[in-house]
């Protein structure tokens, strides 16, 4: 299957909560769309990795994207190294993605960077012909995708350019809290965590319509890119 964008998540809800509105978008506009989760969250400290991967698919219909995998890095502890490289490399090369969305490029998380570089690093090496992988026992072809985008999660890391999600807001929140262990729950027993606050889940939100008020939408979600962003035309922007 050959997707339009791919986006990666060092957890499940990563994507979710970066970049749910503009998924949300671009499928409503016809685009093919997949998501990879790195690991499982199974460190999480409410739910576990059997919850986290219900939620992870009800998460994908509601965005409806084309297809969710689970690569299955140890939480917390995997690295940016040659093993793990390969793997993405492989995902990479079987879905052909023009743009790749990943995690922050620095964050509370310690998940986050490091996803955000490995993900990146793994997009260069996967057009590199003499790095040979194989799927289901044939050679893959060689592919690199045209644009490495990073959403913005816990840091307000300043955007090099937003989307409007305007129209697809509630459409990322109801996503968000598809992950109903994790979220803000007044009747949980569970305990409390940086991301289990009525405030957080509030910020999402109004992070975005921050992030719109700056730039002439009602909502907006922020990328920073790896390279200079072209446009067609001085009117293409708002």
């Amino acid at each position: 299957m050959k997707l339009d964008i791919l986006a990666f998540g060092a957890h499940p809800d990563d994507v979710e909560l970066g970049c749910g509105g503009t998924i949300a978008k671009e499928v409503a506009r016809g685009k093919q769309v997949g998501i990879i989760d790195l690991t499982r969250g199974e460190l999480g400290t409410r739910g576990t990795a059997e919850t986290r991967d219900q939620e992870a698919n009800n998460a994908a219909k509601i965005l409806g994207v084309s297809v969710r995998e689970n690569l299955g890095f140890a939480d917390g502890f995997f690295v940016n190294d040659r093993e793990h490289q390969l793997e993405i490399i492989k995902v990479l090369r079987k879905y052909q993605p023009d743009v790749v969305l990943c995690n922050a490029i620095d964050d509370r998380h310690i998940d986050h960077g490091k996803g955000s570089s490995l993900v990146s690093d793994a997009c260069f090496l996967s057009g590199l012909i003499k790095i040979q992988t194989e799927d289901n026992g044939e050679v893959q072809d060689k592919w690199r995708p045209k644009q490495v985008y990073h959403y913005i999660q816990w840091k307000p890391i300043e955007p090099d350019f937003v989307v409007d999600i305007s129209n697809y807001i509630e459409v990322k929140m109801e996503s968000v809290l598809a992950y109903s262990t994790q979220f803000y729950d007044p009747k949980s027993t569970e305990p409390q965590t940086p991301i289990s606050s009525k405030n957080f889940t509030d910020s999402v939100k109004y992070r975005a319509r921050d992030l719109g008020r700056l730039t002439s939408c009602e909502y907006a979600e922020g990328f920073t890119a790896e390279r200079y962003v072209a446009v067609d035309s001085l009117f293409d922007l708002k």
